[in-house]
């Protein structure tokens, strides 16, 4: 990776992921950008970024990732 190169993989409690994802759900309704911090690093998703949702499956262990992409 390079300098400004970052790949995190962070978890949060309930309450806290519940929080992000009620302030990016009203962002989103609003058609808003969406401030968020996440490991220390705090940037802005805009307002037209693409989401999608994703499901992984490997034997018995199940995934879903909600994606922002901009």
């Amino acid at each position: 990776m390079s300098a400004g190169e970052r790949d995190v993989d962070k978890s949060y409690s309930v309450p806290e992921f519940a929080a992000k994802l009620r302030r990016l759900a009203d962002a989103l309704e609003s058609e808003s950008s969406f401030r968020i911090q996440i490991a220390g690093e705090r940037f802005r998703v805009p307002k037209g970024a693409a989401i999608s949702v994703e499901h992984e499956r490997s034997g018995d262990e199940e995934e879903v990732e909600f994606q922002l992409r901009w």
